[in-house]
């Protein structure tokens, strides 16, 4: 091999890396633009045009990576869903002792709905629709299986070591954690007005989050001092 045909390949080389790098981040431009235009505007709402123009690229890059825009809105869903069982998981539930576990999911699911409205939002949207896109996934159904485990476990061992009562749902139970962590997202303009209290307050946010702690560990423990 000569010299020039080093070079070449070396050339070669740097130009599939700059190409996969930037494929990467016309992707990402995508979906960060998709999941702001499907959030504020529904499935039936959002444009694509909107969505190129705020990704900064044209259409046929759209249609390189998603063959629709069903499937574009099913990739955001996936995403959203991914990430937010991903951090589930590291929340490591199975090294922490059963209240604290639970305490620790309890304040990382309403810390994570806060910080992640265009996730409730996308919900929100998806229910309207009746669910139909998300049930043409099986990503967002096998990641949550974990998660039922991972609360179960918890569940099991708090309930040996006579700090739970007994026979917790998971389902049931998470469903409980996930109300309280954001009904007060999906309803804080009419609450705020109904009951003259701004529910983006940060000192009311503080004692919401503390409250939603105290009522599932309420629930769950035998000994109120537990709760603490």
């Amino acid at each position: 091999m000569t010299k020039s045909d080093v070079l070449d390949v070396k050339q070669g080389s740097r130009t599939g890396s700059k190409n996969r790098r930037n494929a990467h981040e016309t992707r990402e431009r995508l979906f960060q633009a998709a999941t702001q235009e499907f959030s504020e505007r529904g499935y039936d709402g959002a444009r694509m045009e909107r969505i190129v123009r705020a990704a900064d690229c044209n259409v046929r890059m759209v249609y390189h990576y998603f063959d629709d825009k069903e499937s574009l809105y099913l990739a955001v869903l996936e995403r959203v869903y991914k990430e937010l069982r991903a951090k589930e998981q590291e929340l490591n539930l199975s090294n922490l002792e059963p209240v604290a576990g639970m305490r620790a999911l309890v304040e990382f699911t309403f810390d994570h709905m806060a910080k992640h409205p265009e996730f409730t939002s996308l919900v929100r949207n998806e229910n309207l629709l009746g669910g139909r896109m998300l049930r043409k996934s099986s990503k967002v159904v096998q990641q949550t299986t974990p998660l039922v485990g991972m609360i179960r476990d918890t569940l099991k061992r708090g309930e040996a070591a006579g700090l739970f009562r007994t026979a917790v749902d998971p389902i049931q139970l998470y469903i409980s954690i996930l109300s309280l962590s954001i009904i007060h997202i999906n309803q804080r303009d009419t609450l705020s007005i109904i009951f003259e209290q701004d529910l983006t307050d940060p000192g009311w946010l503080i004692e919401r989050r503390a409250h939603a702690v105290e009522i599932i560990l309420s629930y769950l423990c035998i000994e109120p001092r537990m709760t603490q």
